[in-house]
Order: C-alpha cells, then sequence, then structure tokens
C-alpha cells in the first residue's frame, strides 16, 4: 500500500512533463490516494516556465517531447532545482544509463510496474 503524507502536512507538488494526455490522466487516477498537488505540461518550454515559478518535489519526466530530449533536460534541472528529485518515464531504455549520469534519481521503462513506480514515489517523498 502506498504511504501518504499526513493530512496536517502541506501536499507535495509534483510536476509531470509529458505530452501523452492519457498517460498524465493515467498518473493522475495512480497518485489520486496521495496528498499531492499534480501539475502537468506537455513540453520542455512550458517546464522550465513552470520551474521559474514552482519547485515541485518530484519531477516525472518523459524523454521525447515536441520541443526536445527530457534526458538532455535533467541537467537543467539539477542546477536550477537540486533539491526536486527526477523520475524519468520512458519508452526508451537505451537511455538509462544517460539519463542516471545526468542526475536522474530513477529511472522506469513504458510500460513500467505499478508497485516499483509506488515504491520509487514513497522513497522520494520521504
Amino acid at each position: 500500500m502506498s504511504k501518504t503524507l499526513k493530512p496536517n502536512q502541506p501536499a507535495a507538488r509534483i510536476l509531470v512533463v509529458e505530452d501523452e494526455g492519457e498517460l498524465g490522466l493515467w498518473l493522475n487516477i495512480v497518485l489520486a490516494e496521495r496528498n499531492l498537488d499534480l501539475d502537468y505540461v506537455s513540453n520542455l518550454l512550458a517546464a522550465s516556465e513552470y520551474l521559474e515559478k514552482h519547485k515541485p518535489a518530484i519531477i516525472i519526466l518523459d524523454n521525447k517531447l515536441p520541443d526536445g530530449y527530457g534526458v538532455d533536460f535533467i541537467t537543467f534541472i539539477r542546477k536550477k532545482h537540486p533539491a526536486s528529485k527526477i523520475i524519468m518515464l520512458t519508452g526508451y531504455a537505451a537511455i538509462k544509463d544517460v539519463a542516471l549520469a545526468n542526475g536522474a534519481d530513477r529511472f522506469f521503462e513504458k510500460p513500467f510496474d505499478l508497485d516499483a513506480f509506488n515504491k520509487a514515489m514513497d522513497e522520494l517523498l520521504n
């Protein structure tokens, strides 16, 4: 069972950078039981603008986006928001080593194991 934050704790902010709307909706359903503020953007420019104003606890990042590659965006996130945790969630297993070397905290290949994803969320939120 997934852990949730206690009711008196502020909601953890999560940014999902994903251009597949169905996956974003599915993540919303999967993570709905937790005390999380989920925000969505569909490209790297919008993610960059979002990060100018917000400091998410976790960034769930796709790789292939309309305006670039998430694996390259990881170094930008690390410079601007070193405390944010990054979960790379992509269909391209070949980039795992690069994503982790660039600073991703976890890597999941689509389709991914829901139990392992929830465990990673628990670890990164605590």
